[in-house]
């Protein structure tokens, strides 16, 4: 298993204005990112681990599981943390037309403005396939679609341990954005682990930049 698999290594060639895979290096940052929450139960035990670490992330999150958790998501901002839209239900962004998949992020978009107050949140299209169309959508209204320059693997039902290994093995590097989940147990104990030794290597845990029109 690999955390820089090959499609990443493709999607860095394009314009950070249009896909964002990577942050700034300055400071040796280290950009946390979890998608599919809020998920009671797990969301939570994220946020205490993070707060043990003073580490901040910006939560991607499906606007039907924020319709059913807003107590969840006002914690995440009121810690410090920054939302991201990851659509309403999680789609196959491929699979629907290009309608819907406007609904889907607007539908959210008014949902997570309801809470942090913010105009307009990054976007990361689900399991990180989409239409070359929505890419366009993005670049020409002058936003772009957040993706991830590391992937933790966490969703891949491996054991804890073995996640460990892997990301021992081919550690992050400065203005990485890390790909997580805020649904399973084994990151939360990936997280336990591997926070402090980044922090250790240097590393600063942050969310990723603010929106200039957030």
């Amino acid at each position: 298993m690999n955390p820089r698999p090959n499609k990443l290594q493709l999607f860095k060639w394009l314009p950070n204005s249009w896909m964002m895979t990577t942050g700034p290096v300055s400071g040796n940052a280290l950009y946390l990112t979890f998608d599919d929450g809020p998920n009671v139960g797990y969301t939570e035990r994220v946020l205490d681990v993070l707060a043990a670490h003073s580490a901040k992330a910006t939560f991607f999150l499906l606007g039907e599981q924020v319709e059913a958790h807003p107590a969840v998501v006002r914690r995440i901002v009121d810690e410090g943390h920054q939302l991201g839209n990851h659509s309403y239900n999680h789609p196959r962004f491929t699979r629907i037309p290009h309608s819907q998949q406007l609904s889907q992020i607007e539908r959210t978009e008014r949902l997570l403005a309801a809470i942090d107050g913010k105009r307009e949140h990054r976007f990361r299209p689900p399991s990180g396939r989409f239409p070359l169309s929505l890419l366009l959508h993005f670049a020409m209204n002058r936003s772009s679609m957040a993706y991830w320059s590391y992937d933790s693997l966490d969703y891949t039902g491996m054991p804890a341990e073995k996640l460990i290994d892997v990301l021992r093995g081919d550690p992050p590097r400065a203005g990485d954005i890390v790909l997580l989940h805020d649904d399973n147990d084994a990151t939360v104990e990936l997280l336990n682990v591997m926070l402090p030794e980044w922090r250790k290597a240097g590393f600063e845990l942050r969310a990723l930049p603010e929106l200039a029109s957030a």
